[in-house]
C-alpha cells in the first residue's frame, strides 16, 4: 500500500488509528514526493532525523519518480487541475500508486476522487 503524506503526519501527531493502519500492512510504500514533504516539514535537524528514523523503523520503501510516473502525473494535472483542483504533488503521489499497481491510503479523498484508475483506501481519523 502507498501511504499519502497525511497518514504519516497523523502518526507523528500520535493518532493510534493511523499507526494501527500502517502496522497492519506488510508492505509500506511512499512516493518520493511524500518523502520530500515530510523532510521539508521538519523544523530542525532533530526532527529531520526523527522522520528518517521513523520511516526506516516502520520499513517504508520510497518509490522514485520514473519517467512514466512523471508523464502520468502531468496528464493528471492537464486533465484535472481546472475541473477538480488537482495539485502537482497529489498528481505525483497518485501517479506513483497507479504506476506501481498500489492502493493509495489517504484521508484526503477529495484530492483524488476524480482519478478513476486510482484505487483508494480512505482513512478517517
Amino acid at each position: 500500500m502507498l501511504f499519502d503524506t497525511d497518514i504519516l503526519i497523523w502518526i507523528q501527531r500520535g493518532n493510534e488509528k493511523a499507526a494501527r493502519l500502517v502496522d497492519g500492512e506488510s508492505e509500506r510504500f511512499l512516493s518520493i514526493y511524500t518523502y520530500m514533504e515530510l523532510l521539508q516539514g521538519a523544523k530542525d535537524k532533530k526532527q529531520h532525523k526523527y522522520v528518517v528514523d521513523f520511516l526506516k523503523e516502520f520499513g517504508f520503501q520510497t518509490l522514485a519518480m520514473t519517467e512514466n510516473t512523471g508523464y502520468r502525473a502531468a496528464v493528471y494535472v492537464e486533465e484535472y487541475t481546472l475541473s477538480n483542483g488537482l495539485r502537482a504533488g497529489d498528481a505525483i503521489i497518485a501517479a506513483t500508486a497507479v504506476e506501481h499497481g498500489l492502493t493509495l491510503c489517504t484521508g484526503n479523498q477529495k484530492h483524488f476522487k476524480a482519478l478513476k484508475e486510482l484505487r483508494l483506501k480512505i482513512f478517517e481519523p
